[in-house]
């Protein structure tokens, strides 16, 4: 911890295979930014090299996330936590995301770590956006004896229309870690013939500090142009290999869907991208 924020950095490796019908692999190198929302004043005025709500060389906007209207992303936070009756009332709120670099962002996956007050995993958000300008929000619980683990598992139904190279019809399977010196994510994505796409990350903690950032931006120029670049490129590559192409639904009426233990309510808020 640098200072008396408890933000971090995690720089790895991000993984995607799948198995169906055309076998196909990427790997690219990326870090992420793990920001408590309520630490992003005070990283604002630490940092020479970060930004909040305003131009930077690296910076975080509010209008990047959650309803993406620029509103607090706290109180969405809270919102869609006291919907699902999950309140966290004083606890942290952490976001695992890319920040905007020299302007520029485009998150597929972005989580949210809501803890208790006595610094438990209560709850998970993950914000899942596509490259058609749509989002959507899955709301989680964490049970108990998860809340206790370092690996956190949430299986649910998809709902919202990411790739066209991937029906809509699949299950997720999500292990999580919760940040410590290490950030993981593994999704295994199923069809009714089984696993269909496998995408990890896997990162190493960094102190969150202008000296990080510097060198950062050598190490990873242009790193969120790349991953825009990245999908289309790789959209191609599918296309070539004859991949079959699923037609994008129409716009989903809501954009959050909290999944229980016994299913999914889609409807709990909804709001216009």
């Amino acid at each position: 911890m640098t200072g008396s924020t408890t933000s971090a950095a995690y720089c790895g490796h991000v993984v995607h295979a799948r198995t169906r019908p055309r076998k196909h692999r990427l790997r690219y190198s990326v870090f992420y930014l793990l920001l408590d929302l309520a630490e992003l004043p005070a990283l604002e005025k630490r940092l020479r090299l970060f930004a909040h709500n305003r131009r930077g060389l690296f910076s975080f906007h509010d209008r990047d996330h959650g309803p993406r209207d620029g509103s607090d992303l706290r109180t969405w936070v809270d919102n869609q936590l006291a919907q699902a009756g999950l309140p966290i009332p004083g606890g942290r709120v952490k976001l695992l995301c890319l920040p905007r670099i020299l302007g520029y962002v485009f998150n597929p996956l972005s989580v949210y770590f809501c803890f208790d007050r006595n610094g438990t995993l209560h709850a998970v958000l993950y914000q899942v956006s596509n490259t058609f300008s749509q989002s959507h929000t899955y709301v989680l619980p964490v049970g108990d004896t998860a809340a206790e683990a370092r690996i956190v598992q949430h299986e649910f139904d998809k709902t919202f229309y990411v790739s066209p190279f991937i029906p809509m019809a699949c299950r997720y399977h999500i292990a999580l870690r919760n940040p410590d010196e290490h950030a993981s994510i593994a999704i295994r994505e199923t069809d009714s013939d089984g696993d269909l796409l496998a995408a990890t990350f896997h990162g190493e903690r960094r102190e969150l500090d202008d000296a990080f950032l510097c060198s950062t931006l050598l190490k990873f120029p242009l790193l969120t142009f790349k991953v825009m670049a990245g999908i289309h490129w790789d959209a191609a590559k599918l296309w070539l290999k004859r991949t079959p192409v699923f037609r994008r639904p129409p716009r989903p009426s809501h954009t959050v869907s909290v999944i229980y233990q016994t299913g999914t309510l889609p409807d709990v808020r909804a709001r216009a991208n």
